[in-house]
This record gives C-alpha cells, structure tokens and sequence, in this order.
C-alpha cells in the first residue's frame, strides 16, 4: 500500500522535479557565462593598461635620445627633487 501512494505521488511531482533541476542548470550556465565574460573584460582592460604603458616608454624614449646629456641630466634632477616629496 505505501509502496503505491508512492508511486503515485511521484507521478504527480517528477515534472516538477525536471523542471526545478533544468532552472537550476540553466542559472548555472549563466552564472559560468558571466564569470567568464568578466574574466574576459578584466583581461582587456589589463591589456589596455599594459600598452598604455608601454606607448609612455616608448615616447620617454624617443624623447631621451633627442636630448643631449646636459637636458638628460636636467630632466633627471627634475624626477629627483619630485619623487622626494
């Protein structure tokens, strides 16, 4: 007799229980989508910092070998005196 009342209720609740597991897997899904679209986005803004800094060195660069040592020198106590604040 139990046995019955059992399988009748879960004849009446196994719908029920497919669709609670497919919700819970579809917000996972979406959950890992997002994880991974925020790794990717803080992947980019990295890579945006680091050619940033990159173009900077760069044009220090540039900009120190047009110099000759006197301005070097200039520029270097001018860095000095600004850093020690």
């Amino acid at each position: 007799m139990p046995l019955m009342m059992l399988k009748a209720l879960w004849g009446k609740v196994w719908g029920y229980v497919v669709l609670a597991g497919a919700i819970l897997a579809g917000l996972f899904a979406l959950r890992q989508s997002g994880k991974t679209a925020g790794k990717q986005e803080a992947e980019r803004e990295r890579l945006e910092t680091d050619n940033k800094g990159m173009e900077n060195a760069i044009k220090a660069r540039d900009e120190i070998l047009q110099m000759d040592d006197d301005a070097i020198r200039d520029r270097a106590r001018k860095r000095m005196r600004n850093a020690k604040r």
